[in-house]
């Protein structure tokens, strides 16, 4: 069964590495709507996919907003 669902990334409930993320809850917003912005074929992004996208690549989630990653690392 699939079931689809619409969050803001501020809502989202992230596990393991990502849980650690130092986003604040208006960068979390922005990348909410750069995200969808740039949602090409249509399909849904997986709650895996987000996850991982937050746990392992922070320096492309922090170039989406124009955020440089050194700084959000200084945080």
């Amino acid at each position: 069964m699939k079931i689809l669902s619409e969050i803001c990334l501020s809502s989202f409930d992230f596990w393991s590495g990502a849980k650690d993320h130092n986003f604040t809850y208006n960068e979390l917003k922005r990348i909410t709507k750069v995200h969808e912005s740039n949602e090409v074929d249509g399909s849904p992004t997986t709650e895996k996919q987000i996850n991982d996208l937050f746990w392992f690549d922070e320096e492309s989630v922090c170039e989406m907003i124009g955020l440089d990653h050194d700084e959000y690392l200084a945080r």
